[in-house]
């Protein structure tokens, strides 16, 4: 994935980003989330797939700003993995968003969050 904060350039998948910015640029924090999730009982992939749709889908609308999606674990049946990224202008607001995905997933009752791993990066990284 790509996005620009100004004139940065950032380029993130789940569990890691690299920060491009030009000397005398405002610096950019770039959030990851990784979620390792225990799916409910499903009998078939196309039923995984719905779930993780819906759980993609509905992480999208309540935080439009974040880019999201299964990032692992696709062929097993009741596990899957989550990527979720954020770029934000200060350290807080990007860790208040990844916390707030974090909680949104972790509150869904017919799945279970077996983990989750934060990171945050700046161009200094």
């Amino acid at each position: 994935m790509y996005a620009t904060a100004g004139e940065a350039i950032v380029y993130a998948t789940a569990g890691e980003a690299i920060v491009y910015a030009t000397a005398g640029e405002a610096i950019v924090y770039v959030g990851a989330l990784t979620l390792d999730v225990l799916l409910g009982d499903l009998r078939s992939l196309k039923q995984k797939r719905s779930v993780v749709a819906s759980l993609v889908a509905e992480v999208r609308r309540r935080h439009p700003g974040v880019a999201v999606a299964e990032t692992g674990h696709l062929d097993l049946l009741r596990r899957t993995e989550i990527g979720v990224a954020v770029v934000a202008s200060t350290a807080a607001h990007a860790v208040e968003v990844l916390d707030a995905c974090e909680r949104l997933v972790a509150e869904r009752p017919e799945i279970e969050l077996l983990s989750a791993r934060q990171r945050l990066l700046n161009e200094e990284e």
